[in-house]
């Protein structure tokens, strides 16, 4: 009963050159993702100039640790060829990670720019759930990600010319689109992110439930995936993902009594006090504000401010 057939588009030919719409599909969605959360960023007092330096450094990270993740978790395919593991353009990336990478990657720059992890990566998580569904996209017009041999009615026949990834089922025969599975979790993840969005939350609350919820559709997701298996039959990403969720869980639980804050108009913000709040430009908003009522001349303040003088 398996009905979605179509042949892959591995290649787009531009003059001398072949773009992947895999490429093209990652491209995308990390610009729709990028443009999600700067807004979202904006709220919580990040300015878009040092959003973006530090999503610059993510990416980077994210390209890194895409490819180390692979290579990690297929190990024994390039031990009678190390050099393999720097040919990237014939494939092997891993999407969890890639986000461990643009966390690792991040990091620093938030450090430098004294923006805290969560107050960045809660209006972050959104767009990246976008991303993914987007990137998604790539995946399925080159038919990667197939999964095992399925009657499923969403299974992709094998076609006879060459697909993003070994088709394991006869010509004619289906198997599982796992990336079509990712694409439809990772919109319903978006979707559940941009409800809760809509009111103030606890910081880290919004990261929580993005590890929570993605990690769930990975790990149930991995059960249709052909992949090398550690210990009791779940692969790589399947590990990772378990821990990722058990880790969200608990931070859910550890910060249920933070009271929820907003931002100076009333709009979703971190739940810190105003003092601790990054404004635009990367300064404590608190501080900001604290500088500029001393700089109010005697004859603006209350009486009781004028008689005590300027505060120390």
């Amino acid at each position: 009963m398996a009905g979605i057939a179509y042949d892959p588009l591995l290649r787009i030919p531009l003059g001398p050159l072949e773009v992947s719409p895999h490429g093209i599909g990652i491209a995308v969605g990390v610009l729709v993702g990028a443009r999600l959360a700067v807004r979202a960023a904006a709220q919580r007092g990040i300015d878009a100039e040092r959003f973006y330096d530090v999503l610059t450094w993510a990416l980077f990270g994210a390209l890194l640790g895409a490819r180390l993740a692979y290579v990690v978790n297929h190990l024994g395919d390039y031990l009678d060829d190390p050099l393999a593991v720097v040919r990237v353009w014939e494939g092997g990336f891993s999407l969890l990670g890639g986000l461990a990478g643009s966390v690792v990657a991040g990091y620093p720059k938030l450090r430098a720019y004294r923006i805290p992890f969560w107050r960045y990566l809660d209006p972050v998580v959104p767009g990246i759930a976008l991303g993914i569904a987007v990137g998604r996209i790539g995946d399925l017009v080159i038919a990667d990600h197939l999964g095992k041999p399925t009657e499923f009615v969403l299974g992709y026949v094998c076609p006879e010319v060459e697909t993003g990834s070994r088709c394991l089922a006869p010509v004619g025969e289906a198997v599982h689109q796992t990336a079509l599975y990712d694409l439809v979790g990772a919109a319903l993840v978006f979707v559940l992110l941009s409800r809760l969005a809509r009111r103030p939350r606890p910081e880290a609350f919004l990261a929580a439930v993005f590890g929570l919820t993605y990690g769930i559709v990975r790990i149930v997701e991995g059960f249709f995936r052909v992949d090398v298996t550690h210990g009791t039959g779940l692969n790589g990403s399947q590990w990772t993902a378990l821990a990722v969720v058990v880790a969200s869980a608990v931070a859910l639980v550890v910060r249920r009594d933070v009271e929820p804050a907003v931002t100076g108009d009333g709009r979703p913000g971190p739940a810190v006090p105003a003092h601790e709040q990054v404004g635009p430009g990367g300064c404590d908003q608190g501080a900001s504000e604290d500088r500029a009522s001393d700089d109010r001349a005697p004859e603006d303040r209350a009486p009781e401010e004028a008689e005590a003088g300027p505060r120390q």
